[in-house]
């Protein structure tokens, strides 16, 4: 099963790295998208992304192959029924949102079983829109694909086929379990990064004194409180019931810790930072644990060989000590593909002026 023909509803920070993706491993295919504002599709245009857009859902779209719904989760529903009496009975339906299951329920409602593929690329960051859209984005990270029972094997192979292409890793799931880890991972932590930013907030001196001091742990592990307030809020509400559960146990856990810190109950919080330290560590990227200040930053590669040894050599001849060095495979808030982290803060600095200098596009967290 060939896939030539693609289609996109909205194209901002995912849906247009996804579209720069597939025209540049798949030059002669043809996309076309819908947008809400005429600038982004002549944007688009302009940059050789797209080939046809328009900004209402029409039969523009009947011929196409694989259709990307890229709007917010709430809205992908609702412009998904628009778009049935556009689309040919071939043509495979996929989403890149973080939560299934609306939309395996709208699915179902539509009748579209046989033709849908759930898809969660594991890739972005705070920045949104088409104009931070990259097309190495999904190199190297993850893929979640939440097939339906119905749809042939043939179209999942296709699918997959492409995301190969783009130099993702795919991983299988129902959407019953996508949504429950999502929640833990990814929609619970997000909550409480934004509680303790709003504690620190709200226990703070007239003065300033807590945000003025913040650094290193509290700056790490409250980073995600600054992701799009609409974004997640939609989120949250898609994915309640697993988002309260997981919450109710965290709950739990905190009382726990306060009620042993209360009577002051000796080696519970030894025994507490030592498991939690031996799971954190078994991690494929330790180095990237949310307590320690990390001297990091992520650089966008194109995925061939000898790219990470060449990258590295560049520092190493300008006397530029590396700590660590590694491909990011779960992207949700790192723009680069890899990362390099470093000792000390100087030796960070120079290693982003040098890799700037030399017109690589390198992301860090001040």
């Amino acid at each position: 099963m060939q896939l030539n023909t693609f289609g996109f509803i909205s194209l901002g920070l995912i849906g247009g790295s996804i579209a720069m993706s597939i025209k540049n491993i798949l030059p002669n295919s043809k996309i076309i998208a819908y947008a809400r504002r005429q600038e982004t599709l002549d944007t688009a245009l302009a940059a050789g992304t797209i080939d046809k857009g328009v900004t209402v859902i029409d039969d523009s779209f009947y011929h196409c192959d694989i259709i990307f719904l890229c709007a917010p989760v709430a809205a992908n529903n609702r412009l998904l029924e628009q778009l049935k009496p556009h689309i040919s009975d071939k043509t495979i339906i996929t989403d890149v949102g973080s939560v299934k299951g609306a939309i395996h329920q709208t699915v179902e409602r539509l009748s579209l079983t046989k033709q849908f593929i759930g898809g969660h690329p594991m890739a972005g960051s705070e920045k949104t829109g088409f104009s931070n859209a990259n097309p190495r984005l999904l190199e190297n990270a993850y893929y979640i694909l939440t097939p339906t029972k119905d749809v042939p094997e043939e179209s999942v192979a296709a699918y997959r086929a492409l995301i190969a292409q783009m130099g993702a890793i795919t991983l299988v799931l129902d959407y019953q379990t996508h949504d429950y880890v999502t929640a833990a991972i990814s929609h619970v932590p997000h909550l409480i990064a934004a509680a303790l930013a709003n504690l620190v907030h709200d226990h703070d001196t007239p003065e300033g004194t807590m945000k003025s001091i913040a650094a290193g742990g509290f700056k790490d592990i409250t980073r995600i409180a600054s992701s799009s307030p609409d974004m997640w809020e939609a989120i949250c509400m898609a994915n309640t019931e697993n988002i309260v559960k997981l919450l109710d146990d965290y709950i739990t856990s905190l009382q726990e810790i306060r009620n042993a810190l209360h009577q002051k109950q000796s080696g519970y919080t030894f025994d507490l930072f030592t498991a939690s330290k031996e799971y954190r560590d078994s991690f494929s990227n330790p180095a990237r644990g949310p307590i320690k200040k990390v001297y990091a930053c992520y650089v966008d590669i194109p995925d061939e060989a000898g790219t990470i040894a060449a990258t590295a050599t560049l520092l190493a001849d300008a006397a530029i000590s590396i700590k660590n060095i590694g491909i990011v495979h779960n992207r949700d808030f790192e723009e680069g593909v890899l990362q390099v982290e470093f000792y000390h803060q100087d030796a960070l600095d120079k290693a982003v002026l040098l890799l700037q200098e030399l017109h690589y596009a390198v992301y860090y967290r001040k």
